[in-house]
């Protein structure tokens, strides 16, 4: 398994006109200023572990170099892409945004559609969870173990944590998640209309267990959502309705909605280009860091 690790090398050059960058439609271009200068952190990344036996079934490890006091928790995060593109190794900045606050950060790939329907998609978000969990049994603190995504990665992270049939598929018990944190994610996204949605979740009576919002309990785990309020990908109801219903329950969940911020701001702003946009990052480290045992 692949393994570099970077050291505290001076970002300065790195920076230099990124943040222009960060602000343009083009996504790859976007892709490189948000990750040049996460290559310069202090932390260690593993590449390409293997969770099952598809080349999708591939993620990355990020381990802060020099860890807080005590054992690190862990943040599995899935990527975006409309369930169909998207690959964890253009999301290096946030597993660098992630260490260098202290958390350990596993970032799996999974299997797309049309290769899968979401049945197969979620077995691998239910994979991953497993083998991180795991991971964090093993070197660091189980007790905080937290699942995120952004986009179609926070539908697998919300979901996986509240419907415990994808652990069952796997043969898995469901681990104990310490909280779940969403961007800008699709939870209530009844009726599909586009005709690859509707194969993808499909048949129509297979629709409703591909809500979240359905799957709401008072058990459930805390949850911090974060959305963009021109947000035209994902609508802002999709966090919104899950915030109230997971209320009604009685269950823990926090919601932050940021005033002209778009699709793609909110993961974005855990990128050194584009912290200024939100203070993302700094609300996902004290969602986390507020399960901490000293802090009980």
């Amino acid at each position: 398994m692949p393994v570099d690790s970077v050291k505290g090398v001076s970002r300065r050059a790195a920076l230099a006109g990124l943040a222009t960058l960060a602000a343009t439609s083009c996504s790859r271009v976007a892709f490189l200023a948000a990750n040049v200068p996460a290559v310069f952190g202090a932390y260690s990344r593993r590449t390409d572990v293997a969770y099952g036996t598809d080349p999708q079934q591939r993620l990355d490890v990020y381990v802060p170099d020099k860890p807080a006091a005590g054992r690190c928790p862990v943040v599995v995060f899935w990527h975006g892409g409309r369930w169909t593109y998207g690959d964890k190794s253009d999301y290096r900045f946030v597993g660098a945004a992630l260490a260098e606050s202290g958390f350990v950060a596993v970032a799996p790939n999974y299997r797309h559609y049309p290769q899968v329907k979401m049945t197969g998609f979620m077995q691998d978000a239910a994979r991953a969870a497993a083998w991180a969990n795991a991971y964090a049994r093993e070197f660091h603190d189980p007790d905080r173990f937290y699942l995120m995504g952004h986009s179609a990665g926070a539908h697998l992270a919300a979901l996986v944590a509240l419907d415990s049939r994808y652990f069952a598929d796997i043969g898995a018990p469901q681990p104990r998640i310490a909280g779940v944190i969403g961007l800008s994610g699709p939870y209530d996204f009844l009726p599909l209309l586009e005709k690859d949605l509707q194969e993808m979740f499909g048949p129509p009576e297979c629709y409703p267990v591909s809500q979240p919002i359905n799957f709401v309990r008072a058990d459930a785990p805390p949850m911090l959502l974060l959305h963009g309020e021109s947000d035209e990908t994902v609508w802002p109801k999709n966090s919104r309705n899950l915030a109230a219903a997971l209320q009604a329950k009685g269950a823990p969940v926090t919601l932050h909605l940021y005033p002209n911020l778009q699709h793609a701001d909110t993961v974005a702003a855990l990128s050194e280009p584009a912290r200024g946009r939100a203070p993302v990052l700094a609300q996902i480290a004290r969602f986390v860091n507020s399960s901490r045992s000293d802090a009980a």
